[in-house]
């Protein structure tokens, strides 16, 4: 076959308003999926009749019908245009960034999830994670969120809960400080962030007074802050012993700017990937879970 010549074709138009009438056995169904009139629905079908010189529907009051030259066209016109429907299905679907939601709270975005989102996009260069951060639980209903990592037990019904690292709370302080042991606590501003009344045992610092023994400690004195990423501010900056979560400030003490100079350690609950377990088989939630997974591995090595 000689594919240098150049086909013979009717016009496109025409060969569209004749398939989608002839699909629906209907011009004015055809005219609503085209979004044109009926009027140039019909125009288009006698311009293919014309120009090919063939009747291709049997024209009654109300009905209509495919002559037998209509219906031999008809198949592969259809097959035709299914494939190229398919086809740019498939290219869409890989070329076109997919978007993910995750909703977490403001401070283990900014802490945690924010500085690791680089080598997801290396990763995944055609999915798109977007980010809702909130202190209140998000619904998972794929408009606000479809994935959450969530802080509690583990237990939210109607989802699918996988455990990424357990957390550590403690208090940690700036080294200028010079806070050594639990006793110099009595001397020093102590710094609360303002737990949500979700939790049955927050992580206060009266609840860690208690554990450590310390009963004279104020625990209700000192700076209240509604978002852990000020009190990890107000820490580095020397402003007094903030009780916070170790998963939350690795760099920091790392690097030596905070110090956690003694426990004990509260560590009654956990960070949670969680998501509906109607998305258990999504491959696009899948693939956000294991890279996500890795990250908590590799985050819940010993400092």
């Amino acid at each position: 076959m000689d594919n240098s010549k150049a086909r013979r074709l009717p016009p496109l138009a025409a060969l569209r308003a004749f398939e989608a009438a002839a699909r629906h056995v209907s011009v004015k169904s055809a005219a609503a999926e085209l979004s044109v009139t009926p009027t140039a629905v019909s125009h288009q079908i006698r311009r293919l009749e014309q120009t090919l010189g063939i009747a291709l529907f049997q024209r009654q009051p109300r009905q209509l019908h495919l002559t037998a030259a209509g219906a031999e066209l008809y198949a592969p016109l259809r097959d035709g245009f299914d494939a190229f429907a398919a086809a740019i299905s498939r290219i869409q679907a890989r070329e076109t960034p997919q978007a993910l939601t995750i909703s977490t709270t403001p401070a283990l975005a900014a802490r945690w999830l924010l500085p690791r989102l680089g080598a997801f996009r290396a990763a995944y260069p055609n999915q798109d994670l977007r980010l809702h951060t909130s202190v209140e639980i998000a619904a998972l209903d794929g408009n606000t969120a479809d994935i959450a990592i969530r802080y509690g037990l583990g237990k939210w019904p109607g989802l699918v809960a996988e455990k990424l690292f357990d957390d550590r709370i403690a208090p940690v302080c700036s080294p200028r400080l010079k806070v050594k042991k639990a006793a110099d606590l009595l001397k020093q501003t102590l710094i609360h962030c303002e737990w949500k009344n979700t939790l049955r045992k927050p992580s206060t610092w009266r609840a860690w007074a208690r554990a450590a023994g310390i009963h004279q400690l104020d625990s209700r004195a000192g700076m209240m802050f509604s978002d852990e990423s000020h009190a990890i501010s107000a820490a580095i900056a020397g402003q007094g012993v903030a009780l916070l979560s170790t998963s939350l400030i690795e760099p920091e003490l790392r690097s030596g700017v905070l110090l956690q100079p003694f426990g004990p350690v509260l560590n009654t609950y956990a960070f949670y990937l969680v998501y509906p377990e109607s998305r258990e088989s999504d491959p696009l939630v899948q693939a956000a879970c294991a890279w996500i997974g890795v990250q908590a591995g590799e985050s819940a090595a010993p400092l």
